[in-house]
């Protein structure tokens, strides 16, 4: 009850208050318009502006209330069913110049996740600054771009390579990024890629040195789960998908979540990635382990089109994972509590599918839009005796396009104990979000 209470109140303030605003200054802005408009930051290098450094900057800002997963404790070690917090999901700055059509470079860092209790790093506060992007690029022909560095050209599916700046709920499912922060470096890896069009057809392949992760397979505990164990093994992975209509830009690897029905939009796509010999598992009762691979794929669709005055966004995702026997990662977003907390069951071998849709109403008077939005999981992981669904629903209030938006979600997630289904809990996330 507190958290839909809570819910609520920040409902008012994020969304009614503001739409209500609109109606109590229409008056007013007919007299004098608030200038919303955004011209990118650029520095050209000629006068035809064909060569150029664009800058890009944001942050990503979470306020949630969270219901705790069963045995969660405080920062005291005391028993913990809910817990309030304010922190940093995302503050980057992102910049890429062209000073010649055949070639580019690129580089992005930033912080990611800090909490009131931890900064990224072990026992401090402050978080360390690192590198997300820094590739090369070259073009061979107008069908064929190659790249060097670390990149985020990835494979599986398209919300593998989603820009976190333009999605349509407050974050991706993270289940998308299939080797977050193990084989990967916030979801990048080092490698060679390739890009290109060819018609309707959009495709990017990569061969990658994945990040050392694990341990040794001679170490692992003889318990039937696959684990992650250090290889020197070169992974390949690729997306391809086929636009039926309007041609999406393949400049930068970042694919828009949502278009609020600017253009007209129809996808479907495919994807994979390869690491060999990356896992391994020791049965039971065995003392040698056996090294397995891990073969990840996915279909997917995704469509955004104008409908009656506004816009509708839709995308769907079916993938079917194998990292090895019984592998499985629980995940907690800026997790704050001992015992549990947030986490759940995210990544493993199984399936999981994936829905979400949202629709976007004709703007208000102030320029300003609100999209309701909604998103449905069904994951049935090899690990865990029963599957689960969870569902996320919410809204975007777009004051200036995704250059400034507030959100505000509720997600449900699934409760284990002993692999069993045993219940759900709750979080809200209001997050406020400024791009450049």
């Amino acid at each position: 009850m507190k958290l839909l209470k809570l819910a609520s109140v920040i409902f008012y303030f994020a969304f009614l208050c503001p739409t209500q605003n609109v109606f109590a200054q229409e008056k007013a802005e007919e007299k004098q318009e608030i200038d919303h408009s955004y011209k990118p930051l650029t520095l050209k290098l000629d006068d035809s502006g064909n060569k150029y450094i664009r800058f890009l900057t944001w942050h990503q800002l979470w306020t949630r209330s969270t219901q705790n997963n069963p045995n969660s404790v405080d920062l005291t070690g005391q028993p913990s069913d809910n817990t309030f917090d304010i922190g940093i999901r995302r503050s980057r700055v992102l910049m890429f110049a062209q000073i010649s059509p055949r070639f580019l470079i690129l580089t992005h860092f930033g912080i990611n996740n800090q909490t009131f209790v931890n900064g990224g790093i072990a026992g401090g506060k402050k978080p360390q600054i690192f590198m997300h992007d820094a590739w090369t690029e070259y073009k061979v022909t107008d069908e064929l771009y190659i790249g060097t560095g670390l990149h985020y050209w990835n494979g599986i599916s398209r919300l593998s390579n989603s820009s976190t700046l333009t999605l349509l709920t407050v974050d991706a499912p993270i289940f998308n990024w299939a080797n977050i922060e193990l084989t990967d470096q916030f979801a990048r890896q080092f490698g060679i890629y390739a890009k290109g069009k060819i018609g309707g057809f959009d495709y990017r392949i990569a061969l990658n040195k994945p990040f050392a992760s694990g341990g040794l397979s001679s170490d692992l505990a003889s318990d039937g789960i696959s684990k992650n164990v250090l290889n020197d093994n070169t992974a390949v992975q690729g997306y391809f998908n086929y636009q039926f209509f309007d041609k999406e830009s393949n400049k930068l690897p970042f694919v828009v979540g949502t278009y609020m029905g600017s253009k007209k939009i129809f996808n479907v796509g495919a994807g994979f990635h390869y690491h060999p010999e990356a896992t391994a598992v020791k049965q039971v009762g065995q003392s040698e382990a056996e090294l397995q691979d891990i073969s990840l794929f996915s279909v997917d669709a995704f469509l955004d089109m104008p409908l009656g005055k506004g816009g509708i966004t839709a995308y769907s995702a079916l993938y079917s994972y194998d990292f090895g026997d019984n592998y499985l990662r629980n995940v907690g977003i800026m997790n704050i509590s001992g015992g549990g907390g947030n986490t759940q069951p995210t990544i493993g071998t199984g399936t999981i599918s994936y829905t979400q849709a949202g629709y976007a109403f004709s703007k208000f008077k102030n320029g300003a839009q609100l999209q309701p939005f909604a998103a449905f999981t069904y994951k049935n992981f090899e690990a865990l005796n029963d599957p689960s669904t969870q569902f996320d629903f919410g809204a975007n209030y777009f004051i200036s396009g995704h250059h400034a938006k507030i959100t505000l979600q509720y997600s449900q997630r699934p409760v284990y104990a002993a692999g069993n289904l045993d219940g759900s809990r709750g979080e809200i996330i209001l997050q406020t979000h400024i791009w450049l």
